[in-house]
């Protein structure tokens, strides 16, 4: 066949195969125009999850009727004008394909008033960008498009839509991550006549919570951290759930880069890293995040329907997401934040519990080994914190079974005073608010992984030489490891040599590991080595072999704990970064208030 040219409606069909995947598609494209005008108030209408109708109105600037034609042809915007537009665009929409594309495969009109003008004007359009004729309309100040039948003239894609609940909830879904993007702009939902959302402008602090709250929940506001993080020409602000407060999915995870919603790779990997060491396995972290910088510095054309961007600095962008995320959930400690009772697994706040009632169990058993738990003694690092403590408290020093009243609010640490060790697992402090519970082992895990991360960034762990050497037999393959690895094992603090084909030897270890089943982790270190490999990957690595270290180091379940090592330990709590989490995800105390005791026994009612 000769090489011809495509007739112009085919070629917006086309076009539309790949800006209208489905309804919530046109609804995007069509808010953002709204964003554009500068509307302050949009209504969108929708019947049938979208197939029927999907009309939206704003009272943005308006089109001039001699435009109208335009708006309805291909490439054509008031947005941009040359290249150089282009490289810093600051519109949501500016290629000028959203509305042809759009009326090549649905039945359009758009109806335009602007505020000079003395009546509105009509058009409509089937993607063939002819036959234009504008006529008059009441329309006030502002625009709509009503699309209808959406596909009509496609049948094929149409087949490939789903239900008309399962369309709708895209659509509601988009409204409201869109709606957490302009908090100065109103919407209102509407499907089958029947309001659904009805989002006021929020113009304070105050009500932009609200906002999220309506969105997200009252858990998220309630389990979040506000940032607000400056660097290097870049900045990000917005709300970062806490660890302990995770999803299965990530559904609700929001985030725009100078206003417009995205999903990018390069962002999700920075989040993801910065949580990588305080969320529990399996789990998903939640936020409401907006990175602002100068749009020459992404490119926001490199994805049709915009979803996606591209980084001219990508490596800085990572960079400063990670550290602004990592330095947020590391300041998390006892002192600034109250835990709340809540469970880990579902992300929703535990309910008030009548007597007959028991609380749920909202701590995920916690994740060891396949060789039992063995005891271990506290590391000399604790017993100089537990002399410190006695300089400053020396009241407290008393056996277990002693009773003593708490010093004045002004003097008692943010962790309280330990008063029982339950079950040789949690630690029963006693606070001026109320009691805190602490896992013995997940906190002092914790502790001990942040020294270790901390030594290990210094240059060098610092190790304790044993008294009795300790002969590990291994396979030929781990001694090989053991010896081309020698310097990589001395920076953690170990001295461990090969003595034979299948047999090292280890002479020191880490000092802050206390009385411990060295071959044990000895083993385990070889084992993630050959999991995960060295090469570039090692600095990623090294946390994970940290972690293990620190897992082993920590003191035990069903250890018996005096008090003076529990105020030791709440003491180093209240200085540690990332406390609330144990290295696995797990939580490592929470805080029941008085009123919340009052209300398990009905106290005051």
């Amino acid at each position: 066949m000769r090489i011809h040219s495509l007739p112009i409606q085919l070629v917006n069909q086309i076009a539309a195969g790949e800006v209208v995947e489905r309804p919530s598609s046109v609804v995007k494209e069509l808010v953002e125009n709204c964003f554009d005008a500068g509307a302050g108030q949009i209504t969108i209408d929708i019947e049938q999850g979208g197939a029927r109708l999907i009309k939206i109105r704003d009272d943005g600037c308006g089109i001039i009727k001699e435009d109208l034609p335009l708006a309805l042809s291909r490439h054509a915007t008031s947005k941009i004008s040359t290249l150089k537009d282009l490289e810093q665009v600051s519109s949501m929409g500016f290629r000028g394909e959203a509305l042809p594309s759009i009326s090549s495969v649905a039945r359009l009109t758009l109806i335009s008033r602007t505020a000079d003008a003395q009546c509105a004007w009509r058009v409509m359009a089937d993607g063939s960008e002819q036959n234009f004729d504008p006529q008059p309309d009441p329309h006030p100040l502002g625009t709509t498009v009503d699309v209808r039948d959406l596909f009509y003239n496609t049948p094929a894609r149409r087949k490939f839509l789903k239900t008309e609940k399962t369309e709708f909830a895209q659509i509601e879904t988009l409204i409201k991550r869109m709606a957490l993007s302009r908090f100065d702009v109103g919407f209102t939902l509407i499907h089958n006549q029947k309001e659904v959302l009805n989002l006021k402008p929020a113009a304070t602090e105050n009500a932009q919570e609200q906002r999220i709250t309506g969105i997200c929940g009252s858990a998220f506001v309630e389990n979040s951290v506000k940032i607000d993080f400056a660097a290097s020409g870049l900045q990000l602000t917005g709300w970062v759930g806490l660890p302990t407060f995770s999803r299965s999915q990530q559904d609700m995870q929001f985030f725009y880069v100078n206003g417009r919603l995205i999903r990018d790779k390069l962002i999700a990997h920075a989040v993801k890293q910065a949580y990588q060491d305080v969320l529990y396995h399996g789990r998903h972290p939640v936020f409401v995040l907006y990175l602002t910088l100068d749009p020459t510095l992404v490119d926001v054309n490199a994805h049709p329907a915009k979803l996606e961007v591209r980084f001219r600095e990508g490596r800085l962008v990572h960079d400063f997401l990670f550290s602004a995320l990592h330095r947020s959930l590391a300041d998390i400690r006892p002192q600034h934040s109250e835990i709340q009772v809540s469970d880990s697994l579902t992300g929703q706040t535990a309910p008030e519990l009548t007597p007959q009632q028991t609380r749920p169990d909202f701590v995920p058993k916690p994740v060891y080994g396949q060789r039992p738990p063995q005891q271990s003694s506290l590391p000399l690092t604790v017993a100089e914190t537990i002399k410190a403590y006695a300089s400053l408290y020396p009241e407290d020093q008393t056996v277990s079974k002693q009773e003593h009243p708490l010093p004045p609010t002004q003097d008692t640490p943010p962790l309280g005073f330990a008063r029982a060790h339950l079950h040789n697992i949690y630690i029963l402090a006693e606070t001026p608010r109320g009691i805190i519970l602490v896992d013995a082992h997940a906190a002092h895990e914790r502790v001990t992984y942040e020294r270790l991360k901390q030594q290990y960034q210094q240059g060098a762990v610092p190790s304790q030489p044993l008294l009795l050497p300790i002969k590990i037999n291994v396979s030929t393959a781990e001694a090989d490891l053991a010896e081309q690895e020698h310097a990589f094992f001395s920076s953690l603090g170990f001295e461990l040599t090969r003595s034979g084909p299948e047999t090292i030897i280890l002479r020191s270890t880490p000092a802050l590991l206390g009385n411990i089943d060295k071959e044990a982790l000895i083993r385990d270190v070889l084992a993630d080595i050959t999991e995960h490999g060295m090469s570039h990957r090692i600095q990623e690595q090294s946390n994970q072999l940290l972690a293990t270290i620190a897992c082993h180091g920590a003191v035990r379940a069903h250890r018996r704990l005096g008090i003076d090592e529990m105020n030791a330990l709440l003491r180093d709590m209240e200085q540690t970064e990332r406390i609330g989490q144990c290295n696995h995800g797990r939580p490592t105390w929470i805080e029941l208030t008085t009123n919340d005791l009052d209300k398990f026994f009905l106290r005051g009612q």
